[in-house]
């Protein structure tokens, strides 16, 4: 069974409260990166390929109080996103992340993997751009959950702690 929004946001930092769901947590774009290099994944462990930080335009046009806004203005491809928040899994759980809505009716879609019970970090997904698209920096773009489920152990791969 799925949890509230009230609960994940317990296991995400930072929340506001805008960014609580009644079943989970938004996630927001903390920085985009284009993979350079090729990875390889092997039966004996991975290695991921080298990537290039991709640096957000500075927006002017919006003239309100907040002033100047990080745009990141990305082309068609696919891209690799770090969340700007620490997850917890909490024991007895599963985390999955999901695309915004906003992001599928902007011919984009964001992949993840399965998030086990104990993994804590700022993780990261694959976010395939169909269709040229601005996001700015901050922007909600994910929705955490945390469902119930029975494990054995808990996570220690070589990605716990990752972005910390």
């Amino acid at each position: 069974m799925y949890r509230s929004g009230r609960f994940v946001a317990s296991h995400v930092t930072p929340t506001s409260d805008e960014q609580i769901q009644p079943n989970g947590v938004d996630l927001t774009l903390d920085a985009v990166f284009e993979q350079r290099e090729p990875g390889r994944i092997d039966r004996e462990g991975k290695t991921v390929g080298e990537r290039r930080s991709i640096e957000p335009d500075i927006d002017h046009s919006d003239a309100s109080a907040t002033g100047e806004r990080s745009v990141f203005r990305l082309s068609p491809g696919g891209y690799i996103v770090r969340y700007g928040e620490t997850v917890s899994i909490p024991k007895n759980h599963i985390g999955f992340i999901y695309p915004r809505s906003s992001l599928l009716r902007n011919s984009c879609m964001l992949d993840t993997a399965v998030w086990d019970a104990g993994y804590k970090g700022k993780g990261e997904g694959l976010l395939e751009v169909y269709h040229e698209i601005e996001i700015e920096s901050g922007a909600r773009i994910a929705q955490f959950v945390l469902a119930g489920a029975d494990h054995e152990g808990t996570y220690a791969g070589s990605y716990q702690g990752e972005n910390l």
